[in-house]
């Protein structure tokens, strides 16, 4: 198991109610900077009828309005820049792969707060000077590769700025540098396992990797159950977003019961996502952050779509900060088929407690004479597949797997088994649902 530090104990361990006063503070000074030096978010709040005064206490962000991403995209490239571009020292974003690409601004300050963000979830799994750090996010516009450098890098690790990609260069580099840290996507993280596998190499004998930190996408407690087994390690589960500050906004200690949010630089709140109403902890619901020290392009209640549950319950580890519980899926991800909600993510809890199947998995959604139907590739096992010589078992699996599924969202589903290494891989985020429906 890995090693834990507290990077640093003075946030990390305040009372709540002292921290929850520092917060209100650095909100009335985030809503009036916002008001003062951003169009469309005054405009907002005026068509509300909120005025920065009326921000006294944590308890009245409730009055502010929200933000979205159409509002990035809507005002691109610098319309919510809260501070001259002279001001702005760098521009991370997304690929725009949906639409129209959306960029955050950064000032000095900015940096210097996400680096240390993430060097205390670095710091929860022990990284120190012995470690070797081997970044696999891409490294541009997206935030995993440069936030996981600059933590790791500020908590005196060697890093190997990998970047995505040349799987095979990836595994060399493991065994020639000894890393023995590990940041990736969790998809790509099972993927490497399967290639250390492959390529006869043996976790702790070939690999050192003794911990990793996954993020940028949605994972089960069954993944990480995987990816732990796979490559011998201590699997944490990290989050972020560009339009709040990238990985580190929360991450897993090692208890492993929610993510600790940074509440000194960011609040978070649950509320239902029809209503917008804030939603008590412990209850599940729309992730919304509100950025509290962030200069260059404050953030205030900006929805996320990401759906979890917030816990305030002291943590075994020391930290008092709340947790998030992990990302049961987005709205804007969900499918609807035939007036059921599913989430990728509860295909993934079944396909990786069964038995004969591997982690790689694609869902693929169409109509047809006007019902809507579900299908759920997945691939065998290497062993399953070689072992597999009646269509009499494969049936059978299918039909566990269909039940199991059906046990879960509540629709039956056509399951297709296929050989080994057909699915697609991912490098970066898992794109795992086609629905031809839009097409």
């Amino acid at each position: 198991m890995s090693k834990s530090t507290i990077w640093n104990p003075e946030m990390e361990c305040m009372d709540p109610a002292e921290r929850r006063k520092l917060q209100g503070k650095r909100l009335r000074e985030t809503v009036q900077h916002e008001y003062d030096n951003v169009t469309l978010y005054r405009e907002r709040m005026d068509a509300k009828g909120v005025k920065p005064e009326d921000i006294e206490t944590i308890e009245d962000i409730v009055k502010l309005p929200f933000m979205e991403k159409t509002d990035l995209r809507d005002t691109f490239p610098f319309g919510l820049f809260a501070v001259p571009n002279e001001e702005i020292v760098r521009i991370q974003g997304s690929s725009g792969t949906t639409g129209k690409p959306i960029v955050s601004g950064y000032t000095e300050g900015d940096v210097e707060i996400w680096t240390e963000m993430v060097a205390r979830a670095m710091a929860s799994i022990g990284a120190s000077r012995e470690d070797v750090v081997q970044v696999c996010y891409g490294y541009g516009l997206f935030t995993g590769g440069l936030g996981a450098h600059q933590g790791a890098t500020r908590t005196g690790t060697m890093v190997i700025p990998m970047s995505s990609g040349n799987t095979q260069r990836q595994l060399m580099m493991m065994q020639e540098l000894g890393t023995t840290i590990l940041c990736c996507t969790p998809s790509y993280a099972a993927y490497l396992g399967e290639s250390i596998r492959n390529a006869g190499l043996v976790p702790g004998r070939d690999i050192k990797l003794r911990a990793g930190l996954f993020g940028a996408e949605p994972w089960t407690e069954a993944m990480r159950e995987h990816i732990q087994e796979s490559l011998g390690i201590d699997a944490r589960d990290i989050y972020g977003l560009t339009e709040i500050a990238g990985p580190g906004v929360a991450f897993e200690c090692e208890e492993k019961h929610g993510a600790h949010i940074n509440e000194d630089h960011v609040i978070a709140e649950i509320i239902d996502p029809v209503t917008g109403k804030q939603l008590p902890y412990g209850t599940a619901g729309e992730l919304v952050f509100t950025t509290i020290t962030k200069k260059g392009m404050p953030m205030l209640r900006y929805r996320t779509h990401d759906i979890c549950t917030l816990y305030n319950e002291k943590c075994a580890c020391g930290r008092t900060t709340v947790r998030m519980g992990r990302i049961t899926g987005r709205t804007d991800d969900m499918i609807v088929v035939r007036g059921v909600n599913v989430f990728p993510s509860q295909i993934e809890t079944v396909l990786v407690k069964t038995p004969g199947v591997a982690p790689h998995y694609q869902l693929v959604v169409d109509r047809v004479n006007n019902s809507d139907t579900l299908e759920v590739k997945v691939e065998m096992t290497g062993e399953v597949f070689s072992m597999t010589d009646s269509l009499g078992e494969m049936q059978r699996l299918q039909k566990h797997i269909q039940n199991q599924i059906k046990s879960v969202v509540g629709i039956m589903t056509k399951v297709t088994l296929t050989a080994p290494g057909t699915l697609p891989r991912f490098e970066g985020k898992a794109k795992r649902v086609v629905d031809n429906r839009k097409l």
